[in-house]
């Protein structure tokens, strides 16, 4: 007597192994396996598209010829972000603060934040505030002020940049009166006692640290494509594996179905 689970096939009747639940759930569950993995990996190569695309744009804009500060000045910061513009104008050390925690070459150390007012005649009491450069800080927050000033009148190029979304927490470091956790323009403003233009400029210039006291200039953001197309690759590698597993599945099924020889 037979039993029912038994899928030996007759000798002459030519039926096949017939299909199991078991072989049915394992098929639904790698197809939509591979069918989630080619979508994400589609989703990687719209992701790298777009970073092209920005990145296409950031080299546009930054290897622009530069053009005044004050020609940016009203314009959506989403309009001139990255644009290079020129700045002549005269630094506030004395209101000047540190963005902590930062690093540089895996050195700790900080992001000077230097007010700086320019000198067309047009901007009042409102300042732009500069990334001036990093200085290295053992305890990532402490400088020594004298020694990270430059000429009371500064004149160079910069790129435009947007000030972050601002983020809930205190700013400003107890432990450190001038110096802060994140660059929110208000916390700012009112710190340097004066308002600020609603973008950030990041000081172009020498970004190799040959003095620790003396400021480097922070580098631009790396135009790479990132790791996208990498992860593209690796999701498309994961649909093949589940497409692959459940093909050598049905075979090696098939194969412990076949009948004993008589």
């Amino acid at each position: 007597m037979t039993t029912p689970d038994r899928r030996w096939r007759v000798a002459g009747s030519g039926r096949r192994p017939g299909v199991t639940v078991t072989m049915v759930l394992f098929g639904l569950v790698a197809i939509a396996a591979a069918a989630g993995c080619i979508r994400l990996g589609f989703w990687q190569l719209d992701r790298l598209q777009e970073r092209r695309t920005k990145n296409a744009l950031v080299r546009s804009r930054s290897e622009a010829t530069p053009v005044s500060v004050s020609a940016v000045r009203g314009q959506d910061t989403s309009v001139i972000h990255w644009r290079r513009v020129s700045v002549r104008g005269v630094a506030d050390y004395g209101a000047e603060m540190v963005h902590a925690t930062r690093s540089q070459n895996g050195s700790p150390g900080v992001y000077l934040l230097t007010p700086v007012r320019p000198l067309d005649g047009t901007w009042g009491d409102t300042a732009v505030l500069v990334l001036r450069g990093y200085v290295a800080a053992a305890d990532g927050r402490t400088v020594d002020w004298n020694a990270t000033r430059e000429s009371d009148t500064l004149q160079f190029d910069a790129l435009v940049t947007s000030f972050p979304v601002p983020r809930p927490g205190a700013v400003r470091m107890p432990s450190e009166p001038r110096a802060v956790r994140t660059l929110d323009r208000d916390s700012l403003s009112a710190a340097m006692a004066r308002p600020l233009a609603p973008f950030v400029l990041l000081m172009l210039g020498d970004t190799v640290v040959r003095d620790v006291s003396r400021p480097a200039r922070i580098p631009p953001p790396s135009p790479s494509e990132g790791p996208h197309k990498s992860y593209a690759f690796q999701w498309f590698g994961f649909s093949a594996v589940a497409l692959v597993g459940f093909g050598a599945f049905i075979v090696t099924d098939r194969r412990k179905g076949q009948p004993d020889d008589v």
